[in-house]
């Protein structure tokens, strides 16, 4: 029983304990929230299905009370019906799951590509032998494999058309689709014409412009001199009325048997583990049923029906040959297809307006706009990229000395993958063009990128551009587009590759080949820069203000140099003028409802009046042409010159490719400029701070250079070898050859394997090697604990690796006979690793054992459970079994 006083109440239920629920402090909370009920306890952690305190994080304990008529051991005829049932459930959990994975994994995929298979094959025997089709076992594993692509693309064209109604829910229907919707009888009043933005008047119109036209295009106006029947009028108005007093009352009678919690709890009722059948039910049969229908509709409706149409519209109009000479017939055929289709929906949507079928017009314009925002998303992600990959490789041919017959071979060998590797070089591209347009806005100055639309505008919603604007509007901006991007790849790649050609020309090309005779592994260097360099860069340093601050050191640099700082930063003797002003400005600006501070909100406040506001002088930049070529040389040249020599010393005089050659000498350039401006800002201060200084920055790089040593050489060199003792040597190389070693490809593999290891441990659960991890890199670079680090990290990883590659070699070279030394050698290390694994498969089913016993006997014999208080001690905090005298039954 919990020690108590008078005053004490539960936590949860504010009462008081008694005899019988007596209160208990099973965490560490203390004051007022210390105690309670065992009842309350159990009724709270069934709630919120957790098993330790959400203020404390401390585990509670149950103290198990059986009966007192149980032995001391369990019978063995329990123990085996526990076993018994134990196996019995796993076999029925096990064939439920093993048809949850074929009718998923086998089943939807397979008819999806026998259904896509012989919808397209066009011919009627395929439909009439489709059921024998399904039950073939021919090409099984290629089916299911391409099915599950298929049925990948109708779930992305279901998901695509519900996120499509939702833009158009909430963000409105263009104004030509809700133009006749909005048209109201005479007899209405004029307000309901602008009752929200529901309407579908677009978002930069008023409603006022919308409705004026439509007062003027009404029924009545077209008719002015029929004369109408006052009795027959009023008669019609009555019928009207009646029919609109018993539609109001059926959407009364409705919205009554309408039941929202009905609605909730179906919802809830329905989850991811219902739906695919991991709650052992088989509910999801149903659910199998309706997903391949699904497919075969969305099959039928989104690629059979615009493929024909394309394929009659390309033959009637003779371009045939060329479709099938583009090595892309089904899909150019489909976007025809899908034009054509368009077209189609235009022409009906007008025919329908003019007949006023105002339930065909709405339906038919809807389908126009999914079609037309299904082919803008088509241009815009598939073929814009594909286009600047396609420049940007024929500009830089001669950089790599190649020719337009080398593409041209290569796009006949391989269509396929020399599209998609033109379409992924044109997506980095665009990608990384947009990310440096967002960084700029935060360097130059308000006025210089204004005819550039900011993407981090919360007011920018490019589907919602794609739903509203004319078809015209879209092309012009693709064809905008591609000269912008065009010309920035002529200035930036082509120009300056024809100078240095002219000026250098043993200079290019540069060297993107393999080579098998390189001392130094290419597939070495690219996992190293891949899975160390880049990845340390990326998390251990602040990215996106390291490369704010390289793209504004790179601004002030190049506009000096080109004579553009006046244009693209401003004058900062006016700025240091109008710092004592720009307050009063802030707080003007803040009073008028102006734009808050900072370049973003100038840049976007320039876009939205249209331009630049008045004039903003510049110094004109002089011989801005010579200064920019210059820049371009020295650029791609100055830094593959100082790699070449930088790592001539190391290889001699193999080739290496350009790209570490690159990044090796823009290493060297950027390192050389970072501590000449260090040095510089370091001058000022004196000759002591500058000691102090080097000192500490030299501790501190002779810190991370053990570290890198012990962490980033020992181990992975010792891990790698390991792995091509136990996995690669006993596979690859036969009993009577000897396995050739090579240190730098196992420690760059063996990097590799430690980075999977640590993201492994880092997912999994809390041990020691995790929260050391964990203290290692929140610690970072600057604030490095070598002493931790070595005894906490390296010293037992690299003792543990040392013991699993000495202690086989010393079983095999000193106990074992010479005669047989060569083959256990060779077989002993993959030997122990089966008997570790083995030993560790025997515990775990041990462990195993032991919990099914105690379910067993907790079944049987256990009558309740005991909480446990949390006692603190005066040497320390521990946790007591303190028993109290009541019990739960």
């Amino acid at each position: 029983m919990s020690l108590s006083s008078a005053g004490d109440i539960c936590r949860v239920c504010r009462s008081e304990g008694t005899q019988d629920k007596p209160l208990y402090h099973p965490c560490v909370c203390t004051g007022s929230i210390k105690f309670i009920h065992q009842e309350c306890l159990v009724q709270w952690l069934k709630h919120s299905r957790k098993e330790y305190c959400e203020l404390c994080k401390h585990r509670f304990a149950f103290t198990p009370i059986y009966s007192p008529d149980m032995p001391s051991r369990l019978p063995v005829q329990d123990i085996f019906a526990g076993l018994v049932t134990s196996v019995g459930t796993a076999i029925r959990y096990w064939f439920h799951y093993t048809l949850v994975a074929f009718a998923w994994l086998g089943v939807v995929p397979l008819t999806a590509c026998r259904i896509y298979k012989c919808l397209f094959t066009g011919s009627v025997s395929s439909l009439l032998t489709l059921p024998l089709d399904m039950l073939s076992t021919e090409n099984l594993m290629a089916d299911c494999l391409q099915g599950c692509f298929v049925v990948t693309c109708t779930l992305c064209a279901f998901i695509s058309l519900v996120w499509l109604r939702e833009q158009i829910v909430h963000g409105g229907a263009p104004q030509w689709l809700e133009q006749n919707q909005q048209q109201q009888p005479q007899h209405a009043p004029a307000p309901q014409l602008n009752e929200g933005p529901g309407q579908g008047v677009g978002e930069n119109q008023p409603a006022p412009a919308a409705a004026a036209p439509l007062a003027d295009n009404g029924p009545a106006a077209e008719v002015p001199d029929i004369q109408v029947d006052p009795v027959e009028d009023m008669e019609l108005e009555d019928e009207a009325g009646a029919e609109d007093v018993g539609d109001a009352n059926n959407g009364a009678q409705d919205d009554m048997n309408w039941n929202a919690l009905e609605w909730d709890r179906a919802a809830e009722e329905l989850t991811w583990e219902r739906m695919l059948g991991l709650d052992g039910s088989l509910v999801f049969l149903e659910h199998v049923f309706w997903v391949v229908s699904l497919n075969t509709l969305f099959i039928l409706v989104f690629a059979f029906c615009p493929y024909h149409i394309g394929h009659f519209s390309v033959v009637g109009l003779g371009f045939e040959n060329n479709v099938q000479a583009s090595h892309f017939e089904g899909l150019i055929t489909t976007i025809v297809g899908y034009i054509f289709l368009a077209m189609t929906l235009i022409l009906c949507h007008g025919l329908a307006a003019l007949v006023r079928f105002q339930r065909s017009r709405h339906l038919l314009g809807v389908c126009y706009i999914v079609v037309k925002v299904s082919l803008l998303v088509v241009v815009e992600i598939g073929v814009f990229p594909v286009i600047c990959g396609w420049w940007l490789d024929i500009c830089s041919l001669e950089m790599f000395d190649a020719s337009l017959k080398d593409r041209e071979l290569s796009f006949e060998s391989a269509p396929g993958t020399t599209m998609f590797l033109h379409w992924l070089v044109g997506m980095v591209y665009v990608f990384y063009f947009a990310s440096f347009i967002l960084l700029l806005r935060e360097v130059l100055r308000p006025g210089v990128l204004w005819f550039l639309r900011n993407l981090n505008d919360p007011d920018f919603n490019p589907v919602q551009e794609m739903i509203h604007l004319p078809i015209y509007r879209h092309l012009r901006r693709l064809i905008l587009s591609v000269v912008v991007f065009g010309s920035i790849v002529l200035l930036m790649l082509w120009l300056p590759i024809r100078t240095i050609k002219f000026i250098l020309p043993a200079f290019l090309p540069y060297n993107v080949m393999l080579y098998s005779d390189a001392p130094v592994s290419e597939l070495s260097l690219e996992l190293l820069l891949l899975q160390v360099v880049l990845p340390a860069l990326l998390e251990q340093g602040h990215t996106r203000q390291w490369l704010k601050g390289l793209v504004r050191a790179w601004t002030v640099t190049a506009g000096y140099l080109l004579d553009l700082h006046s244009y693209l930063l401003g004058d900062q003797e006016e700025n240091d003028d109008d710092a004592d002003q720009q307050d009063n400005n802030n707080l003007q600006g803040r009073n008028n409802n102006a734009i808050p501070d900072g370049l973003h909100a100038a840049h976007q406040a320039i876009l939205q009046q249209g331009g630049p506001v008045g004039f903003q002088p510049y110094h004109q930049p002089i011989k801005f042409t010579f200064k920019y070529i210059s820049m371009c040389l020295v650029c791609l040249t100055l830094p593959v010159f100082a790699g070449r020599y930088l790592m001539s010393l190391w290889t001699g005089s193999a080739k290496i490719h350009e790209l570490y050659t690159a990044a090796c000498g823009l290493y060297v350039c950027w390192l050389s400029i970072r501590a000449i401006t260090v040095l510089l800002a370091w001058m000022p201060q004196g000759r002591r701070v500058i000691l102090l200084k080097v000192q500490e920055w030299t501790l501190m790089i002779l810190k991370t250079v053990v570290v890198a040593v012990l962490l980033v050489g020992a181990i992975p060199l010792l891990l790698g070898l390991l792995f091509e003792l136990v996995i690669v040597a006993p596979l690859r190389v036969p009993l009577d050859q000897t396995p050739l070693f090579y240190p730098w490809q196992d420690w760059a593999l063996g990097v590799l394997h430690a980075k999977i290891i640590a993201a492994i441990t880092l997912m999994g659960p809390q041990w020691w090697l995790k929260a050391v991890i964990e203290q290692v890199y929140a610690n970072g670079i600057r604030n490095i604990d070598l002493h931790f680090i070595i005894r906490k990290l390296a010293a037992p990883v690299i003792c543990v690796l040392l013991v699993s590659l000495c202690v086989p070699y010393v079983i095999s070279a000193g106990i074992v006979p010479i005669v047989m030394q060569n083959l256990v050698q060779r077989r002993i290390y993959p030997l122990l690793v089966m008997v570790v694994m083995l030993v560790g498969i025997l515990s775990f089913q041990i462990r195993q054992f032991k919990r099914l016993y105690e379910h067993i006997k907790n079944d049987k014999y256990l009558v309740g459970q005991r909480l446990v208080n949390y006692e603190r001690k005066a040497a320390g905090r521990s946790t007591t079994a303190t028993h109290s005298s009541s019990s739960q039954e």
